[in-house]
Formats: C-alpha cells, structure tokens, sequence
C-alpha cells in the first residue's frame, strides 16, 4: 500500500532547511578555494603546475561565486536562481574535467588530480542541492 502525502509546514521547513545547508556548504567550500587561490597562488601552482596569475584569475571569479551562492543561501529560496546554481556546478565539473584530461592550464599529474576532486566535490553538490530543491 502507497500513501499519498502532501507537504507539511513541517517538511517544508526541512526541505528549506537542506536547500540551506548544500547551497551553505556550496558556499563555504567554494569560498575556501577562492581565498586559497587567491593568497597562495605561488605555492598553488608549484604543487599543482599551471600559472600564478591563471590561478588569482579563477580565485577572482570564485569570490563572486561565493557571494552569490551565499547572498541565495540567506535569500527566500526562489527555485530558479537555485537551479541557475545548480546548472554552473555542472559547468563546472565538465569544465574541471575537461582541464584534467587535456591538459589544459598547464596543469602537471597533481594538478590533474586536484581538477577531477573538485569536479566530484561540485558534482556532488549539485546532486545534494537538485535533491532538495525538488524535495521543497
């Protein structure tokens, strides 16, 4: 037997809570890597290869990220600039391999590495945020 349910105030809430917490943590990760790039590009691309200026360029275009997943986190939740988040995450990870596998940026072998981790980071948050703003 299958019941039926509609949303409560209750999991309404929760769904909120969760679209808070993904797009949060999007936020907060995303954030760590943009003042990482930024403050230590130097070091960066001594471990990873690929260029100092190339690496504060990315950081640079992390910080408006940030302030724009985060501005959305403290936001009313509006489905469609969730979904526009959503859809950069999955720019990103098909970006984040692409560099990985051909090479681009100059990146060396932990470079490439480093690429595909965060395309499997931002992936899974993208599915973790699709989750909830269907669930809301």
């Amino acid at each position: 037997m299958t019941i039926l349910s509609t949303p409560t105030a209750t999991g309404t809430r929760s769904a909120l809570g969760r679209i808070r917490l993904w797009f949060g943590a999007d936020a907060l990760v995303t954030g760590a890597n943009a003042l990482a790039y930024l403050v230590a590009a130097g070091p960066i691309t001594d471990l990873l290869g690929g260029d100092a200026g190339t690496v504060r360029t990315i950081g640079a275009a992390l910080v408006g990220y940030t302030l724009l997943v985060a501005l959305y986190t403290r936001s009313r939740l509006a489905p469609g600039p969730g979904w526009a988040i959503v859809a950069a995450n999955a720019v990103w990870v098909v970006a984040s391999l692409e560099v990985a596998l051909t090479g681009a940026l100059g990146l060396d072998g932990p470079g490439r590495v480093w690429a595909v981790a965060q395309a499997l980071v931002v992936a899974d948050l993208a599915v973790l945020q699709a989750r909830a703003l269907r669930a809301r």
